[in-house]
């Protein structure tokens, strides 16, 4: 009996602990965007991300074989790179409290992807959930800052368009990449995207001139890091009830910021979260 107490006490911990570094993973990104453009932002996240695991990756690369690296190289772009730029862009022009409540789609699309490109079994009550969250999505489009319904803003989209990656990715490392762990793929795919970014950064940007020019430019770059360094803790141990509580961190931290949050936005997230509890659970 006091085992499984240490179980549970464990588990909601561990639960509220990678809340908090998710949720605030788009407060972090907002201030990362002061200074950095979204492009920059975007390919410091995954250039960064790629030599915080690439002692790790360096030891994972013994338990692959010459077919697993054009299979983990897709999965890094879609589950990473895709992801990185497109949040970057989207909080350009979006809170990062609805971004946060928008990231809650990630189930919704990976089972509706499961369902129609890999022949995944769903029940009735998962067709009901994706309905309930779709409608949510929309409200949270629709929504602007007037208070009232319209003007929609296309750069939701960006962000749906990475939940399609995420998602996608997902399902593709469930029956494509089965033979391998999590950490592996997660290590060796950035192992193999990051010099992409770093080209870009290097190549394309004028990055290391805002070091000398622009100030506040050690602190954004700081946020940026703080987020990856806590993914690299948190990544392996990521559970779905997590998606639950995320947008809710995510609204705390805007809140705090000072973004304006309307009803249209609260609905919105209800509507997701509780489409995402239909869509998943089980009977």
């Amino acid at each position: 009996m006091p085992n499984t107490a240490n179980n549970n006490a464990r588990a909601l911990t561990l639960l509220i602990l990678l809340s908090l570094i998710w949720g605030t993973s788009f407060i972090l990104m907002k201030r990362g965007l002061v200074v950095f453009s979204a492009g920059e932002l975007g390919s410091i996240r995954v250039a960064s991300a790629s030599l915080f695991l690439l002692p790790v990756a360096l030891v994972k690369l013994k338990e692959l074989n010459s077919r697993h690296y054009p299979k983990l190289f897709a999965s890094g772009m879609m589950g990473i790179f895709f992801p990185a730029f497109l949040f970057a862009l989207a909080q350009t022009r979006m809170e990062s409290s609805v971004t946060g409540i928008m990231n809650s789609l990630t189930p919704i699309c990976t089972l509706m992807i499961g369902v129609f490109f890999f022949q995944q079994q769903f029940r009735k009550q998962s067709i009901i959930g994706v309905v309930i969250g779709l409608v949510g999505t929309i409200i949270l489009i629709l929504a602007n800052s007037g208070g009232k319904l319209g003007g929609v803003n296309l750069f939701a989209l960006l962000v749906i368009q990475a939940c399609i990656f995420y998602a996608t990715n997902l399902n593709y490392i469930k029956y494509r990449i089965t033979d391998l762990p999590a950490l592996t793929i997660t290590s060796v795919s950035l192992l193999l995207i990051g010099p992409l970014a770093l080209i870009y950064l290097l190549g394309f940007t004028d990055f290391t001139r805002k070091f000398a020019d622009t100030e506040g430019a050690w602190q954004a770059f700081g946020y940026i890091l703080l987020f990856n360094k806590l993914v690299k803790i948190s990544s392996p141990l990521y559970t779905s009830s997590v998606t639950y509580l995320i947008p809710v961190v995510a609204v705390l931290w805007g809140l705090f910021d000072g973004e304006q949050l309307l009803a249209g936005h609260f609905a919105g997230m209800a509507a997701i979260i509780g489409g995402v509890y239909l869509a998943n659970r089980k009977v």
